[in-house]
């Protein structure tokens, strides 16, 4: 079974949304971006040295942490799973990335992206979606949104990649804030 159907299989079975103590724990599953597709995406956000890189859901870490070390930024993981954030967290210390690197324990919608030079996603359109109003809100004019395999509606990107890993095309997503919004 490919990846793709894995994930809509998992979107698929996914609990609803409900009044829990995290009522928006449930954006996405939690499903690894190869580490090709990770570097792509950075690559086509066109990261530069001490921008400012966020990870939306960023599970084990491997988008901050390869922001850090291959494009020299500074970059923060937001991520509500507990075990995930202490585990990202362990793997930026054993690397050194202190400086560099931080990982919080959140919810996607309630965090401040301001700061962002770059917003990195591995959501579901629908999550895309109700998180849009917060990213036009927030980020800066020139800031850019970077969404694996999964477009942001209403946005129109101003590039699209294909890349072909494990047998699948991924799509990269890349959108930038317009100036003076």
């Amino acid at each position: 079974m490919n990846s793709t159907l894995i994930l809509l299989a998992l979107a698929a079975i996914w609990p609803p949304l409900s009044a829990d103590k995290h009522p928006r724990q449930n954006l996405a599953p939690n499903v690894a971006s190869p580490q090709l597709i990770v570097d792509r995406m950075l690559e086509a956000a066109s990261v530069k040295p001490d921008e400012t890189v966020y990870d939306l859901g960023c599970g084990e870490g491997r988008i901050v942490i390869t922001a850090a070390q291959k494009f020299h930024a500074k970059a923060v993981g937001v991520e509500i799973s507990a075990g995930l954030v202490r585990s990202a967290t362990e793997m930026v210390h054993k690397l050194g990335l202190e400086n560099r690197v931080s990982v919080v324990r959140g919810d996607i919608m309630d965090v401040d992206v301001s700061p962002a030079d770059v917003v990195t996603l591995y959501l579901l359109t629908g999550s895309n979606t109700m998180l849009r109003p917060r990213l036009e809100k927030l980020l800066k004019p020139g800031a850019r949104v970077v969404s694996h395999d999964y477009e942001v509606r209403g946005w129109k990107p101003s590039r699209v990649e294909q890349v072909n890993v494990h047998r699948r095309v991924h799509k990269i997503y890349v959108y930038q804030m317009p100036p003076g919004k």
